[in-house]
């Protein structure tokens, strides 16, 4: 698609353009439907699976989207390499949901736009991303039980929180997207981890998004 962007120039502009429309709320008070977001590679193809669960964290939709990455690869751009295909898997789907998870980050990002608060915007749906490793920002680690944070920091500026979702286990990075504050996505994240370190929406996409590829 030509309208998507081809060169850096272009996608730091749209990522400009599209940061001024984040807002920081309200939350959903109590939300029955959430989507997992996640991709997989395979040499140069992908596929792109968008799960939706609903409060007892029973499937109720499934898409997945084969297809190739949109974007070069470039830090703190990468979200440009998957959102053509993670947009068709949500137009496919036929429950649309409350909340969007995403597997990566949302304001814990160099430039505050991760895809949780691209994929966001565009859907203008509430978002926030679960990343299972830091991108930016510095922290203290978080107590040992589940439910233990700490903030994590950038430049001054708390970009997330450091939450801990298993006791003793490998905590994860937290941070919210589009329609979302930073305590409201720590509380659905560990609504949707009742059994393990990751929300059971990116167990889930993980699952299909890989097995698409094989």
């Amino acid at each position: 698609m030509r309208d998507w962007p081809i060169t850096e120039t272009e996608a730091l502009a749209v990522q400009d353009l599209l940061r001024a429309r984040l807002l920081d709320g309200p939350a959903p008070a109590d939300p029955a439907t959430f989507a997992g977001v996640d991709v997989s590679y395979a040499e140069d193809r992908l596929a792109a699976a968008v799960v939706v669960l609903d409060s007892t964290l029973r499937r109720v939709d499934q898409v997945v989207v084969r297809g190739t990455p949109a974007f070069a690869y470039v830090p703190g751009l990468f979200a440009f390499r998957e959102l053509p295909a993670v947009l068709e898997a949500f137009e496919r789907l036929t429950v649309r949901p409350d909340v969007v998870v995403c597997d990566g980050q949302g304001r814990a990002h160099p430039r505050r736009f991760g895809l949780a608060c691209h994929l966001g915007v565009l859907l203008d749906l509430p978002s926030f991303g679960v990343g299972k490793t830091r991108l930016v920002g510095v922290h203290d680690d978080p107590g040992d039980r589940r439910g233990d944070r700490s903030p994590l920091v950038d430049d001054g500026e708390v970009v997330g929180a450091v939450l801990r979702t298993r006791d003793r286990v490998k905590p994860v990075y937290v941070s919210a997207g589009h329609r979302m504050d930073l305590d409201t996505a720590c509380a659905l994240t560990l609504r949707l981890t009742p059994a393990y370190r990751l929300p059971e929406t990116t167990r889930a996409a993980d699952r299909l998004s890989r097995d698409a590829l094989l």
